[in-house]
């Protein structure tokens, strides 16, 4: 009697699977498999762009920063922002500073250089610099090839900007 009763769920069982099989058949499966392969993918993608921007609050306003995952020169840094309807960060206020220095875990480059006026250091909306945080003894190249301001994390946080030439390929900070 057991015996029946264990040939009856193989038999059972068998039939499932004969009637799934049946199911996922054909051009009607393989558009099942497409669709889920193609959620994963654009799920995964959402998790990689959200990886590299941050949305953070600034004050009372919000603010979009980006820090590259790339190495570029100054030039190239800012065009990358440029295409992406963005520029360099400009830091303009104590509160900005500490604020981009809290996230900055490397050196960055920012939205100022004497590229322009040699000598006159300008914020790439072209507004003059009022009040930097640079650290000792720098700017030391006015006049010379060290015409990009890179913010150093490592340095104390109201003093870390160092005048350098625009063609080191380091990381960049965008801001909208």
């Amino acid at each position: 009697m057991e015996m029946d009763n264990v040939y009856e769920i193989v038999k059972d069982t068998s039939e499932l699977q004969k009637q799934n099989h049946k199911k996922c058949r054909g051009s009607r499966c393989l558009v099942s498999i497409t669709v889920g392969l193609g959620l994963i993918c654009v799920l995964l993608l959402i998790s990689v762009i959200l990886q590299h921007i941050r949305i953070l609050s600034f004050g009372d306003k919000q603010g979009l920063f980006f820090m590259s995952t790339e190495l570029k020169n100054w030039s190239d840094s800012r065009q990358y922002c440029r295409d992406r309807g963005a520029d360099l960060v400009i830091i303009n206020t104590e509160e900005k500073q500490r604020f981009i220095s809290s996230f900055a875990t490397e050196s960055v480059w920012i939205g100022l250089s004497d590229t322009e006026d040699e000598g006159i250091m300008k914020w790439v909306d072209n507004s003059p610099l009022k009040q930097g945080f640079w650290d000792e003894s720098e700017p030391n190249d006015f006049g010379g090839n060290e015409d990009c301001v890179v913010l150093n994390p490592g340095r104390p946080i109201m003093n870390n900007w160092n005048d350098l030439s625009c063609s080191y390929t380091i990381h960049f900070i965008c801001e909208k």
